[in-house]
């Protein structure tokens, strides 16, 4: 993939290279919150789902040597739902291994309404995902831009209000309202170009 001058280098290129902290530093950021939401929703303690979580960063450590960008093979955030999935899997195998005979019924109990994770929604998945990227994002440009400049973007683009309003009440005209929103979305589209694998959810 050849990289815009205005943009940095994706940050799936970007971890392949295991000394580029900040890199790794936003990778966790954005992804650990869904990997752990993921294993909540399965039904994993809170302890549990923090080691599975640190597992599946070991799992993209090993093998972010070898990440690069096709469309072809499917997205990266694919990969790494499959990872996910795989460890849930091996954490209730291992937990049916060991309560197998010991009697306990609360534990089994657990296990029998345990959903398969294999069976998990990937649209939710996916939708979680630009969630967390949109606001990561967000968050990150937001001191970028003057307040009103921001309000009005947020208004119109997030919170689905008509551009006289929200001009009326930010004392600004409708022109400024659409610049404004138009500005904040082109940076939120160089932003996530270079974090996510997929930033076409994003036009329109």
């Amino acid at each position: 993939m050849t990289d815009s001058p205005a943009t940095r280098p994706s940050l799936l290129l970007r971890i392949r290279r295991t000394d580029d902290h900040a890199a790794w530093s936003e990778f966790v950021e954005i992804y650990a919150p869904l990997i752990h939401g993921f294993c909540r929703r399965r039904g994993l303690q809170e302890a549990d789902a923090a080691n599975l979580t640190q597992e599946v960063f070991g799992s993209v450590s090993r093998n972010a040597e070898r990440f690069e960008y096709d469309p072809s093979k499917g997205r990266f955030r694919g990969w790494l739902l499959t990872v996910t999935r795989n460890r849930v899997n091996d954490h209730f195998s291992r937990l049916k291994r060991d309560t197998r005979g010991s009697g306990d019924t609360g534990v089994r109990a657990v296990l029998e309404q345990h959903p398969d994770p294999s069976e998990a929604d990937d649209e939710q998945w996916d939708e979680e995902y630009r969630q967390r990227v949109f606001h990561w994002v967000a968050e990150k440009i937001r001191g970028e831009f003057q307040e009103a400049t921001w309000q009005a973007f947020w208004k119109t683009a997030v919170d689905g209000q008509a551009a006289g309003q929200v001009a009326e009440q930010l004392e600004m005209s409708v022109g400024a309202v659409y610049i404004a929103k138009s500005r904040v979305l082109s940076r939120l589209k160089v932003r996530v170009q270079e974090v996510d694998d997929d930033d076409g959810w994003l036009d329109g």
